[in-house]
């Protein structure tokens, strides 16, 4: 199993050798308000998933995604149950342990790109490397290909504003890639792109997790998405209600 040394407020991640599970989710809940206000986002979720897969999660707007996907990525604290990403028991981890996590082992992709508008595509990302302190040259080749990668190599001195929405999402992807992190975590990463601009990021993100061996758990609403994915989750109502 993966340990967090150092307690609360330690920052020594270790990756897990027994090639288990990339998340497991048991008993999650999650609740916003109280009383009769109180809206339950989460009631009892268990899951998981395996390393390697690109799994997508499906559900009506409102649904709890959005919640899910903050908690595994360490955005958000549960009110009550068990993540465990990598071997990771992360509902454990103090505020030290859980930028860690988000630094070293996740990358997160989002529908708005966040993107830094006066940088180049090859500044934005090499953000999270430069927050690493990585040796320029390594950040340097390490960013050319992820660039290439996405099929973006020629693009590299663009900035946002001068890249199509598409475009801008596959930047956002090598960013997400740039510390190869263990687990890509997308929320509706299609949703302000067109049709068939959707359809080539969602390939593009199966295509990554078969290159660079990660896991990937995507949010999306969109059904002709769903097929990209070697599984689906299904929220309603603050439960899983579908495995497939």
């Amino acid at each position: 199993m993966t340990q967090h040394t150092g307690g609360q407020s330690g920052t020594a991640l270790v990756e897990s050798p027994d090639g288990g599970p990339m998340i497991q989710v048991e008993d999650l809940h999650r609740s916003y308000g109280t009383g009769a206000a109180a809206v339950h986002a989460l009631r009892g979720v268990s899951f998981e998933i395996p390393r390697g897969e690109l799994v997508a999660l499906k559900g009506r707007s409102g649904s709890g995604k959005t919640t899910l996907l903050n908690l595994v990525g360490g955005l958000d604290t549960a009110d009550r149950g068990r993540i465990t990403v990598a071997g990771t028991d992360i509902t454990g981890l103090g505020e030290d342990g859980l930028l860690e996590l988000r630094r070293d082992r996740i990358g997160f992709i989002f529908q708005s790109f966040g993107l830094i508008p006066i940088l180049t595509a090859a500044e934005n990302v090499g953000i999270p490397l430069r927050l690493r302190k990585a040796d320029p040259r390594e950040r340097e080749e390490r960013v050319a290909l992820l660039l290439s990668l996405v099929g973006l190599g020629d693009h590299t001195q663009q900035r946002p504003g001068e890249l199509s929405g598409g475009q801008q999402q596959r930047v956002a992807i090598a960013r997400a890639l740039a510390n190869r992190p263990s687990l890509l975590i997308a929320d509706e990463p299609t949703g302000q792109l067109d049709a068939e601009t959707g359809l080539a990021v969602m390939e593009l993100l199966r295509a990554v997790v078969r290159s660079e061996g990660v896991t990937a758990l995507v949010a999306t609403h969109d059904p002709q998405l769903l097929g990209f994915a070697d599984r689906v989750l299904e929220l309603g109502d603050g439960h899983i209600v579908e495995h497939g």
